[in-house]
């Protein structure tokens, strides 16, 4: 099982929807077993990845709500499922901003409550959305073998949630 719907496809097909060139630099923010980190590198990125409860050696531990690294400091964000679970989705969202050099991209797949509200959220931070698409049949099939499983990585608190996918530019 994937810490994500999707695997590791998904990872590849949020990347390619950046189009940004081999040699860019990416964060992972909630980065996990670092299985992205090394989608990118193999790919030609510069990646970097961040987590509270880092799974692998190549992520660093840490809040990616208030991160150590520089305004400007990344051409790419990478997440998912993540922003939900940190229970500060607009935070995360600034941070994401903060961290993205003008126009850099957020590439982002995760559940939430309201779409039309993230969307504000997005919009809020300083983002422009390129991307968006609902892939709430593809998390829901997700969901119930998360449940089968007895594995809680990228479950929703509320019955009723969308899993959309992101792409947004920095403006």
């Amino acid at each position: 099982m994937n810490g994500h719907p999707g695997g590791e496809a998904h990872t590849r097909y949020l990347i390619e929807l950046s189009f940004l060139p081999p040699g860019s630099r990416w964060l992972d923010m909630g980065a996990g077993d670092g299985s992205a980190l090394a989608i990118l590198e193999d790919a030609g990125f510069v990646p970097v990845g961040i987590d509270l409860t880092p799974r692998s050696g190549r992520v660093t531990a840490g809040d990616f709500l208030h991160t150590p690294y520089e305004s400007g400091s990344f051409d790419g964000v990478l997440s998912q499922c993540s922003f939900y679970v940190s229970a500060d989705v607009p935070g995360a969202l600034n941070e994401a901003a903060r961290l993205l050099r003008k126009g850099g991209k957020l590439v982002f797949s995760d559940v939430t409550e309201d779409v039309v509200a993230l969307l504000s959220q997005v919009r809020a931070a300083g983002f422009a959305v390129r991307h968006l698409e609902d892939l709430t049949e593809q998390w829901r099939e997700y969901y119930l073998e998360a449940l089968w499983r007895e594995d809680v990585s990228c479950l929703a608190m509320s019955k009723k949630v969308s899993y959309v996918l992101f792409v947004c530019e920095r403006m």
